[in-house]
């Protein structure tokens, strides 16, 4: 039987076989062509001379599978490793010798006596006390060791006599520190998953946009003058834009706790891409800020008027099919104007959505709701968010450097910083559209 780390080792060799072929396989369109996988690899990842594009498919199929089982069988072993570590635990914790209890004191025989009682129990102290106590007097007790007297000023007998010794007025109790924290309050990403996303190495995204675009295809007789169409391209370009943010921190933050320099790295770029989810939407579009789909020129409108909202948002559907000439993908809408919908119900009270016992569909006529509070409650949006129509293009990604600002060297401190830069292009406006007055 394999160890975990043996099962994990073989699981990522399959994997990156498998990988390599899915990445010959992947075309530029981001689907899968099994035929442009060459016969070396096909043989060194697959194992077989595959001739035809059906059994490549089929062996695929097969090795994906034995991943899964392997994958299964890892986090079982893992699982069972973790009860094992669970288990010695308690074991340990039931052979801990048990604390001591105040209550149940040893007989008088038992204990050790104090120097005090031993001295007042001395038949030759009680006779010079009763002459006067003159002079002086001496005491030897060979048989009782030092530590036997320190244990005996320790004991419970002798503290808390007069000023009871509790929490509040003595020695406090130790409280470890639970692992981790609890996260502060923040809004998630909500875009970024449905916004295609490419690389770029150019200052600017520069693209050719049909601006005229006139058929005059027509029946034509015999010997006559053809007909003849007018197409017109024009320019246009989209910046790319940087966003950044900053933290300083001592030495000891970063050097003492190294938890701290993942933290920050991951606080960062998290903010960053915050950041940018949320000018995808509502951006500006004035230097440095990007153009959001809220500010885009061009983009169609949908009043609601006194359309009920599922209406009003199936008009801005038609619109982009009709106008846009482009298939709607997503709904873009505020949790409160979702809540508006999800709380539908019909003349006698029944739930359109579904029950309130169940989670309910976050569709709306078969697209996807995407909820999100970048925007105010009030405006919704619908849109083809496919690559032809919207891309967001990253020159460099999120970078991360630390170093000295200022006088920060001699006051021993140090600043994060983190950056990425973004351009975010709407090829075809009229492929959304926005819903007013929900």
């Amino acid at each position: 039987m394999s160890t975990v780390k043996e099962l994990r080792e073989k699981l990522a060799a399959r994997q990156d076989a498998l990988g390599k072929v899915f990445s010959e396989a992947k075309t530029d369109d981001g689907k899968y062509d099994f035929r442009q996988v060459k016969p070396d690899t096909i043989k060194e990842c697959l194992g077989d001379e595959l001739k035809t594009t059906a059994q490549i498919v089929e062996k695929v199929n097969e090795k994906s599978a034995e991943l899964d089982e392997l994958a299964k069988e890892a986090e079982g072993l893992e699982a069972a490793e973790v009860a094992a570590k669970r288990h010695a635990d308690r074991e340990k914790a039931g052979k801990r010798p048990p604390f001591a209890d105040p209550g149940n004191h040893p007989s008088a025989k038992e204990r050790i006596k104090s120097i005090g009682e031993m001295i007042a129990e001395e038949k030759s102290y009680q006779e010079w006390a009763a002459k006067g106590a003159a002079g002086g007097i001496s005491f030897a007790y060979d048989d009782v060791w030092p530590s036997d007297m320190l244990a005996k000023g320790a004991a419970f007998e002798t503290l808390g006599s007069k000023t009871l010794f509790e929490t509040s007025a003595g020695y406090a109790p130790e409280s470890i520190r639970m692992p981790g924290f609890t996260e502060a309050v923040t809004r998630p990403i909500q875009l970024l998953d449905i916004i295609p996303m490419f690389q770029t190495g150019y200052e600017s995204i520069k693209y050719m946009e049909e601006t005229t675009r006139t058929h005059a295809a027509a029946e034509t007789a015999e010997g006559a003058t053809f007909a003849e169409s007018t197409f017109a391209f024009t320019e246009k370009s989209s910046p790319v834009e940087k966003i950044t943010d900053s933290l300083p921190v001592t030495d000891e933050q970063l050097e003492d706790a190294p938890m701290m320099a993942g933290y920050i790295n991951s606080r960062l770029m998290f903010g960053l891409r915050q950041r940018l989810d949320g000018q995808c939407l509502v951006g500006n579009g004035t230097t440095p800020n990007l153009r959001g789909l809220k500010n885009v020129v061009g983009i169609q409108t949908q009043a609601k008027g006194a359309d009920p909202v599922p209406d009003a948002f199936y008009k801005a559907m038609t619109k982009i099919r009709l106008t846009g000439r482009a298939i709607p993908t997503h709904h873009l809408m505020h949790p409160t104007d979702w809540q508006g919908v999800r709380l539908l119900r019909t003349a006698d009270g029944v739930y359109i959505w579904g029950s309130p016992s169940e989670a309910g569909p976050e569709r709306l006529w078969g697209l996807p709701i995407v909820q999100q509070d970048a925007d105010s409650a009030g405006t919704g949006y619908v849109g083809s968010f496919q690559p032809a129509w919207v891309s967001a293009f990253e020159k460099k990604g999120v970078d991360i450097q630390i170093g000295f600002t200022g006088t920060q060297f001699v006051e021993g401190k140090r600043t994060v910083r983190g950056d990425m830069r973004y351009a975010l292009v709407f090829f075809r406006p009229a492929a959304f559209c926005s819903v007013t007055g929900l």
